[in-house]
């Protein structure tokens, strides 16, 4: 027993002891591989927490998009209602009253207004026409009256007169719907000019101003009664487009006329000398000129 407590209580070996305090002294290193490991980690965690907090902001930045956009469709509807509702209001307004009323009344008013005035001037003593005369210049009643004189001549000048007559009127017609290229006739024009003066036809003579001045010296560059030029001018095919359509134009208008007055066909012999007893051949016609025979077989 003795001996047993002695190798019990023997001190222990020292260099046991100091491999022992030399293990805990002693850090433990870590491998590439580890540190790595330990970075994912941490990574992993932080993505995970950020990963809570990103969906939590897009619900919210999509609800609040969803509410503005809910708002904006409100406001829209609240005007369309409201421009809806005014047309609405107007139309029905404006189906409510007649034009025509309207107009009427309107005249109705200014020869009444125009009444009143003339007998409150002349119940003064003064002059209707010096006085209305007052409200405009001398220009502008000078237009006036060539203007109502030119509209009374077209009221005189509407019926048939004399062919020659017609024909002018056509002619003012045409001319008014004429549109001349003034583009093109300025264009030919200086070449014409650039081409006499090549020729010798022509001089050119700067003035005083800067501004070219073509002087004829043989007296032929500008037409006369004798001159002849024109026959060679070549119109465009515009032109001649145009001319044809107004002649068309012309025919069919003077068929549609005739037809109107009952002489359509020009190639049937003339049968009647007025209108009823031409009406009375045709009737005579519808009932009699076809004979149909019954068909018999032999």
């Amino acid at each position: 027993m003795a001996a047993e407590e002695k190798t019990t209580t023997s001190p222990t070996d020292p260099r046991s002891s100091q491999k022992s305090s030399n293990e805990e002294s002693i850090p433990q290193h870590t491998t590439p591989q580890q540190s790595s490991q330990a970075e994912d980690e941490s990574s992993e965690a932080g993505l995970a927490e950020t990963g809570e907090q990103k969906p939590a902001n897009d619900l919210t930045s999509r609800n609040q998009e969803r509410l503005e956009r809910f708002k904006a469709l409100q406001a829209r509807a609240k005007r369309a209602a409201k421009s809806n509702l005014k047309e609405t209001a107007a139309e029905s307004h404006r189906l409510s009253t007649d034009p025509a009323l309207l107009s009427s009344i309107s005249r109705k008013h200014a020869f009444a207004s125009h009444n009143l005035l003339k007998a409150d001037i002349e119940a003064a003593g003064e002059d209707f026409e010096r006085k209305r005369a007052w409200d405009w210049t001398v220009d502008e009643s000078e237009k006036w009256d060539r203007r109502m004189d030119k509209k009374q001549k077209h009221r005189e000048g509407v019926a048939f007169q004399d062919w020659r007559q017609d024909a002018h009127k056509n002619y003012k017609r045409q001319l008014r719907r004429m549109e001349p290229n003034l583009d093109a006739y300025e264009a030919q024009k200086a070449d014409a000019v650039m081409r006499a003066a090549a020729n010798g036809g022509l001089d050119l003579v700067e003035g005083e101003d800067g501004e070219l001045i073509a002087v004829d010296k043989n007296g032929t560059f500008y037409s006369t009664a004798d001159s002849i030029d024109f026959a060679q001018n070549r119109p465009d095919r515009a032109a001649v487009d145009r001319l044809v359509a107004d002649l068309q134009k012309a025919e069919e208008i003077r068929l549609k006329k005739r037809r109107e007055r009952g002489l359509g066909d020009e190639d049937a012999d003339v049968t009647y000398i007025n209108d009823k007893n031409k009406r009375f051949n045709q009737k005579l016609a519808r009932f009699y000129n076809k004979v149909r025979l019954p068909k018999i077989d032999l």
